[in-house]
């Protein structure tokens, strides 16, 4: 039965019986040793009780002998031993009691401490107390008289009978330990030689039934390895994984007989092969080098025709692709030419807008000085109102020149309108620039996306610009009929002026709402130069986002100009597209009127540098 099983079971049953027998050795042997600790353990309580029982005794002999000391002498030193006698036996006795387990040994234990509370209450405690009050000689008197009732052998003999039934214990566990340590050595001694003996037979064994076929079955596998197939194999009838392994042998004989007439098989394949990884290295090779038309037409053995038909098919896909590149790469070049155009032209529009507006903003501030000083005259005229009886010609003549100023700030307004107009119209071509700038960000695609952004900002940016001058034509307006109006006043002040000597309070009260008109032109031109100043900022604003514009025109054509490098190394068969060179793009001219500010105009650098 040993014999059929296989090498992991009998492997297996000869460890467990290995592991068996010392099991059984180490349950005995830790019985054994479990009651040598048993042993061990009551002999150390024996020990314990014994030593406090000491304690015991030594501490009532200690009392006794420091009262009888203390009666003799009255020293309070013995009262101070006395007292670590009374405290040592007390803590002793507490913690002796647990310790003590036979019932009657207990009952021993309770007896000497009833009599040593005695002791102390009827001779210790009291006949102290009485020395200390002076009683000295009536004490030694008592305690003569009391004779062997005063001793304290009623407290120690029962302690004296608890320490020789714990010694007769010891002795006893003594003899036990002893009786164990023996069996054990005896136990270890008879399961060592066994458990020798045990494993001596299994290795026999196994040595036989294992051992001795792997080395006949190593034999024949060398003789199979340096190509004798003409081996015999001994086993193969076996039912374990000897047998298996003699099968498997077996088997590699039969595979080696068959291996020879396979490579001559192998040896055309690998010929094929070779023949078909030269020509793909070919092809591979102008391929890299940029060559798109290296198609396979060399004839291929039949195992690889798929082979060539796939390469060529992969090589017309990339062929095409890349052509595609190309062209698309030329057709977004011409638009991207075409944006840096536009955003060429629209830089200078916005230059020639900032001119103007410079002008315009120059024009506005001699109105408004002027303004000032129609107001300060007028202010004059109606401070000297009790003194025009005296100076009416002069103050015709004053009139005269106010009529004539009125007419010089109407004409002004005049050439502002145009000003004006001019500028709504460069906004609206400002937008529709954006939004043909726009349309060709939409033409490029994802490369135009950032241009188109921009292109939004800028028609945004035009759009304000005309809300912004219609804002001041309106303003322009309302100050050409405050013109009129101050031209009639001061024709009115003309006329009156005549007639001063008769209405002089007429005339001062003329002269009052004549300044009033005047400061509320000053405020009118005020907010069109605040609105000329507002639009100047916007220009700016259009200025940076038209160069902005330019930059990346620049850079799509750059990247542009790159892929189509790159695809022109591919050779696809095609005639070349010729590619159109663009004019040079003029960068936009620095900003011709931005190191000089007119002094109308706020200076407020930071406002169009956050933008």
């Amino acid at each position: 039965m040993f014999r059929a099983m296989t090498i992991p079971r009998k492997l297996a049953v000869a460890f467990l019986v290995i592991c068996a027998s010392a099991a059984v050795i180490m349950t005995v042997f830790y019985g054994s040793f479990d009651a040598i600790r048993r042993a061990t353990d009551s002999s150390d309580a024996s020990q314990t009780v014994l030593s406090k029982l000491q304690t015991l005794e030594t501490s009532i002999l200690r009392q006794n002998s420091q009262f009888r000391g203390f009666l003799v002498t009255a020293d309070p030193t013995y009262l101070k031993s006395y007292g670590e006698g009374r405290t040592d036996y007390d803590q002793t006795y507490a913690e002796l009691r647990p310790l003590v387990s036979d019932p009657e040994m207990r009952r021993n234990l309770d007896t000497s401490q009833r009599e040593t509370l005695a002791w102390r209450r009827n001779w210790g405690d009291r006949l102290i107390a009485l020395v200390q009050g002076g009683g000295q000689q009536q004490a030694q008197q008592m305690v003569r008289d009391a004779g062997q009732s005063v001793l304290t052998s009623k407290a120690v003999l029962p302690l004296r009978a608890i320490r020789d039934y714990e010694a007769k214990l010891l002795d006893k566990e003594a003899e036990h330990q002893r009786a164990t340590i023996h069996m054990a050595m005896m136990t270890l001694v008879i399961g060592g030689i066994a458990l020798i003996a045990v494993a001596i037979l299994l290795a026999v064994l196994l040595s036989r039934t294992i051992a001795r076929p792997i080395t006949r079955l190593t034999g024949s596998m060398a003789d199979l390895a340096i190509g004798r197939h003409d081996i015999a194999l001994r086993g193969t009838d076996r039912s374990d994984e000897l047998g298996d392994m003699a099968r498997a042998v077996l088997v590699f004989r039969d595979a080696a007989v068959a291996k020879r007439a396979a490579e001559t098989e192998q040896a055309r394949h690998d010929a094929e092969q070779k023949q078909v990884v030269d020509l793909l290295s070919a092809h591979l090779s102008r391929l890299s080098g940029g060559d798109l038309t290296s198609a396979i037409t060399a004839d291929m053995p039949a195992r690889y025709a798929k082979l060539k038909v796939d390469f060529n098919e992969t090589l017309s896909q990339l062929r095409a692709l890349i052509g595609a590149v190309s062209d698309g790469a030329l057709a977004i070049e011409g638009s991207s030419n075409e944006i840096a155009q536009a955003s060429e032209d629209l830089a200078r529009r916005t230059e020639s807008a900032a001119a103007s507006l410079e002008q315009t903003s120059g024009a506005v501030g001699q109105v408004e000085a002027r303004l000032k000083q129609t107001t300060e005259a007028a202010h004059r005229s109606a401070a000297g109102s009790g003194a025009a009886l005296l100076a009416v010609r002069d103050g015709r003549g004053c009139a005269t020149q106010a009529v004539q100023a009125m007419e010089r700030v109407s004409a002004s307004a005049k050439g502002i309108d145009q000003v004006i107009e001019g500028l709504d119209k460069i906004a609206f071509q400002t937008r529709v620039l954006a939004m043909n700038a726009a349309v060709e960000a939409g033409r490029a695609g994802d490369a135009g996306r950032g241009f188109a952004v921009v292109a939004d900002l800028v028609s945004a940016l035009a759009m304000r610009a005309e809300d912004e001058a219609k804002n001041a034509r309106d303003q322009l307006t309302t100050t050409q009929a405050d013109i009129g109006t101050a031209v009639d006043a001061v024709g009115s002040v003309d006329r009156a002026l005549g007639a001063i000597s008769d209405a002089n309070e007429q005339a001062s009260t003329l002269a009052e709402h004549i300044a009033a008109d005047n400061e509320a032109q000053s405020a009118a031109i005020g907010q069109i130069a605040s609105a000329i100043a507002a639009m100047d900022r916007t220009i700016q604003q259009n200025a940076a986002m038209v160069e902005q514009t330019s930059a990346t025109a620049r850079q799509l054509k750059g990247e542009i100009g790159e892929l189509s490098l790159k695809a022109s190394r591919f050779d696809t068969g095609r005639p070349v597209a010729a590619r159109t060179r663009p004019a040079a793009m003029r960068r936009p001219a620095a900003d011709p009127v931005a190191s000089a500010r007119p002094s109308a105009v706020p200076a407020d650098a930071d406002a169009w540098l956050s933008f």
